[in-house]
């Protein structure tokens, strides 16, 4: 036994050690052994190994013989379809033969219409979403499940899979682009009883071309609007005949955005920074063993997405038709004198821009990746071993800007978020034949995601979050605005939703298998089961980094943490009928309850010494007030009530913005044995006619995180899913037409809710012990979710020189129960409840309707040369783009449509192709509130010279 292979099967017997601690090993072995295991876990593909071709060849041959077909065709004959082929079993499959709802489109047609990105990727694949958000909250959908978007401790709805290596991370999809791709693939229903890490909603899986021992090199180089450049170079071949081979990628995009920031013209949105590498060799010593490593970079760089928003006028009114008083609304902040001072920028005509926006600090998100993967494959007399180690990580670091030139937040946003994933996977898979084939394996999954999202407020943020109040007080003079810039200037924080800081481990152990029961020719049942181990903890904090410029305003404590500062009443409060406590007097107000049920109020003034002395250092600093060293506190007692006020002002307009603060501590883990099966009986008519049936159950990890300080797990979210589908190949194989019919019922969705808020709840009854309970917005379970509908994936190639591809689907997403979720902006009125019942109610981003048409003309032309064209044309109904389902988050129903022209020789040595994205510039917001949309990407065009040598 090479040293190789030792080391693979010590790895082997560490995972089964480990996985024992959920459940006893023999009952495992069994599992293993008897393989009563799953059937297609389409997106979760495997490599394509040297052993998976051979074992394939009868359907590899067929493929070849029909691409050879389509590049040689007579103009007036059509092409035959014989074989779409899938890798979603490990293996090169008919797509026919596959016993699930699948989409596939090839990196051919990608390549022709320049789509590199996963928005791209996902227009030609039907009823599945992107919905677009930066590059580290941006989520997959399918089937109208998961646009909420993901929190780094939670598990994204979608996996997606590339070269066989899952990421357990949505960010990693979002910041770089997919080239040298063989083909796409999207399953939909549960995923996880075959290989790798499950998901609960479905899974896209993404293959790139492979070493071959022949020699292949091609470019391509786009020149287009907005000053864009691409360029893309992709080779390789032999290094040592018949043992080593190479290839390369290498993908550079460059080019301005649409929408220009007027503070900097310079900086546009949606600008493209993208540089990427991948180098692969594949080691071939014996005909039964191969071994592929591959390394991909992307260097940091940054792309602005953040802050692409036009603002329009906030209503007036609220649902109920009570007035809204726009107090906290950019209207009435910007009128104050503080920022009416310059003619050059107001309400109407710059914050209300509709070309533009201006923001002052706003600066690049900035992502990147580094990746290694290496894959092992024995055969063996009758089975396959295959091994793959991966690992791959993730930087991103965003800094906002509240969307005008003023100074009001600095280098806020994600400071830093550090994600590391490191994968093993081992799987033996039998031959196929006989009356069972199988796949079992085993696979191992540690993350490791630091984050730190920060918030640092500026010179002019004091005046701008002032509440009217306050303004008022602060404005006045001198000593007044010093204590307004200060208030908040240089504060820095560790500061977000659920915390400004966390430190998140998970580990997934996981056994599957899947085995296929040849019953009959015709008859197949395929079983599947899986056991995953999910242990997770985090530990977390939210804190001050910084004090700023006035630290002598901070509280004394919050939530028992010392802040530093001295205790004063931030405004005046009554202690009983007769007597009140001014603001800015020196102590606290102290709230008790009596036997009888009433309370008492009384002003303690419990300032140590050294509080004092800071009180007298801030009565010196805003107002020249001489110090007394051997009385501290005179000083600070000695100023006048409207000083005392506006000291109070300050104070509590810091200590609104500070917010909730808590120590470092660790969340209550999450640690559970997540069961997922699948059992799928396929009846085969004849050779073009395929039905099946499949019940899918997945299960996707809980969550541990802290609400306001205060650990709140969420519980495991359950699918079950039903599907009903017929493979057909008709019009003398002219037409592949697959129709399935589905339904999922999902237990415990995780998304925002609205929840009861401890922290706040505990801080309000300390000075009101009757204060009514207060909730919040964080993660949480929502009791049922229910989706379903019909789908559609055809290939036509009945007409001369042409192939359509078309994917459709009617989808029927509700909240079958959800009575707490958030209220939306237009149910902010007095009185409002904490919370609406939305039961019944569509989720959102779900369109009832969409579907992809994809068309693409080949035609021999003039002497060896080919006229060809290309579209795909994307649809979906109207959605709502809100997650409170708000009234004016509605999107119409809209179609974007690709198109590519062009000309080039059979010998594919060059062609140059014009390519338009967005043909009919469908303006079409993404999303929208109550107050701002996003705005549609306008049409691009570009041309792309291209070939191979």
């Amino acid at each position: 036994m090479s040293s190789r292979t030792k080391k693979s099967a010590q790895e082997k017997n560490v995972l089964f050690a480990a996985i024992q601690k959920p459940f006893s090993i023999k009952p495992l072995a069994l599992f293993i052994a008897s393989v009563a295991l799953s059937s297609v876990s389409a997106a979760q593909t495997a490599p394509i190994t040297e052993e998976l071709v051979a074992e394939n060849s009868t359907v590899e041959s067929e493929a070849v013989e029909n691409s050879a077909t389509l590049a040689l065709a007579d103009k007036d004959r059509p092409l035959v379809l014989q074989t779409v082929v899938v890798r979603s079993r490990n293996r090169i499959e008919k797509l026919q033969d596959v016993p699930l709802s699948v989409s596939v489109v090839q990196g051919k047609e990608l390549e022709r219409l320049n789509a590199t990105d996963i928005a791209a990727l996902t227009q030609r694949l039907a009823n599945i979403s992107w919905n677009q958000g930066n590059q580290r909250t941006s989520s997959l959908s399918i089937r109208g499940i998961g646009k909420q978007g993901q929190t780094e401790a939670q598990d994204p709805a979608v996996g997606l899979i590339v070269d066989g290596v899952n990421y357990a991370y949505n960010a990693l999809s979002s910041s770089f682009d997919f080239t040298d791709v063989e083909t796409v693939e999207v399953a939909r229903g549960p995923q996880g009883t075959l290989l790798g890490k499950n998901s609960s909603i479905g899974a896209i899986n993404v293959t790139t071309k492979r070493p071959s021992f022949d020699s292949d090199f091609s470019y391509a180089l786009t020149f287009g609007e907005w000053d864009t450049v691409q360029g893309r170079f992709a080779g390789g071949g032999a290094v040592v005949d018949d043992l080593l081979a190479w290839r390369g990628t290498l993908s550079v995009s460059k080019g301005q955005g649409d929408l220009k920031n007027a503070y900097n013209t310079d900086e546009t949105y949606t600008n493209k920074e993208r540089v990427s590498g991948r180098v692969q060799f594949l080691l071939t010593p014996t005909e039964d063993f191969s071994a592929r490593l591959a390394l991909d970079v992307q260097p940091r760089s940054g792309e602005r997405t953040n802050g692409r928003t036009i603002r329009t006028p906030t209503p007036t009114t609220y649902s109920n038709g009570s007035a809204n008083p726009l107090s906290e609304d950019a209207k009435t902040r910007l009128t104050r004198r503080w920022f009416t001072q310059s003619p050059a920028y107001n309400y109407a005509d710059q914050y209300l821009a509709t070309d533009e926006v201006n923001n002052d600090s706003a600066r690049p998100l900035i992502t990147g990746s580094n990746g290694a993967t290496l894959d092992l494959n024995w055969k063996l007399d009758s089975h396959t071993i295959t091994s793959i180690t991966a690992y791959k990580d993730y930087h991103f670091n965003a800094v906002n800007d509240e969307g005008t030139p003023f100074d009001i937040q600095r280098n806020s946003g994600g400071f830093f978020n550090d994600y590391k994933q490191v994968s093993q996977e081992i799987r033996l898979s039998s031959q196929q034949g006989g009356f069972v084939d199988y796949q079992t394996g085993l696979y191992y999954l540690d993350v490791n995601n630091k984050s730190e999202y920060q918030r640092i407020w500026g010179n002019d943020a004091g005046a701008w979050f002032a509440s009217n109040a306050q303004y008022t007080t602060l404005d006045k003079d001198g000593a007044g605005r010093y204590l307004l810039i200060n208030s908040l200037s240089g504060l820095d924080m560790a500061w977000n939703s659920p915390a400004g800081f966390q430190d998140i481990n998970n580990e997934s152990i996981a056994a599957f298998g899947q085995a296929n029961w040849n019953f009959t020719d015709k008859f197949v049942l395929t079983t599947g089961l899986r056991f995953t181990r999910e242990e997770r903890d985090n530990r977390t904090s939210t804190h001050i980094i910084d004090s700023g410029f006035g630290a002598e305003l901070n509280p004394s404590t919050v939530n028992d943490v010392n802040l530093g500062g001295f205790h004063s009443v931030n405004a005046t409060t009554a202690l009983n009928a007769t007597t009140n406590v001014a603001a800015g007097t020196l102590g606290r107000v102290v709230t008790t309850v009596n036997p009888d049920g009433t309370t008492t109020k009384t002003l303690v003034n419990d300032n140590t010494v050294s509080q004092l002395k800071l009180a007298d250092f801030l009565a010196n600093k805003y107002f020249g007030t001489a110090i007394a060293e051997a009385t501290p506190g005179s000083a600070y007692n000695s100023l006048t009530a409207a000083q005392k006020t506006q000291v109070g002002a300050a104070k509590a307009l810091r200590q609104s913005q500070i917010g909730v603060v808590f120590n470092e501590f660790d969340v209550e883990p999450y640690e559970k044995t997540l069961p997922a099966f699948v059992i799928s009986p396929t009846y085969k008519f004849n050779e073009n006619l395929t039905a099946y049936f499949s019940w899918q159950h997945g299960e996707k990890a809980g969550i541990a995180q802290a609400t306001n300080g205060i650990s709140n797990l969420v519980k495991e979210e359950k699918n079950d899913a039903l599907e009903l589908g017929v493979k057909s190949l008709l019009l003398d194989n002219t037409l592949v037409f697959n129709l399935a019919l589905f339904e999922m019922n999902i237990k415990d969705y995780q998304q925002t809710s609205r929840i009861f808020d401890e922290y706040s709840t505990t801080l309000a009854r300390q000075a009101d012990p009757n204060a009514p309970d207060r909730f919040t917005n964080a993660t949480a379970n929502i009791p049922k979710v229910r989706s379903r509908g019909l789908e559609i994936d055809s290939i036509y190639s009945g007409i001369p020189n042409t192939t359509l591809r078309f994917a459709g689907a009617y989808t029927d997403s509700i909240y079958v129960e959800f009575p707490n979720s958030a209220q939306p902006s237009e149910n902010g009125y007095t009185g409002a409840p904490p919370y609406q019942d939305v039961s019944g109610e569509t989720l959102p981003g779900a369109s009832k309707v969409s579907f992809n048409l994809g068309v693409d003309y080949r035609l021999p032309v003039f002497d060896g040369k080919e006229f060809h064209t290309s579209l795909n044309a994307q649809y979906n109904s109207k959605f709502n783009s809100d997650n409170s389902l708000s009234s004016y988050g509605w999107i119409e129903g809209r179609t974007l449509v690709d198109f590519g022209i062009g000309l080039g020789n059979s010998k594919q040595t060059f062609d140059v192709n014009l390519v338009v994205k967005n043909l009919f510039d469908d303006d079409t917001p993404s999303t929208r509130t109550w107050n701002s949309y996003t705005p549609a990407t306008p049409r691009w065009i570009g041309v792309t010279f291209s070939g191979r040598f």
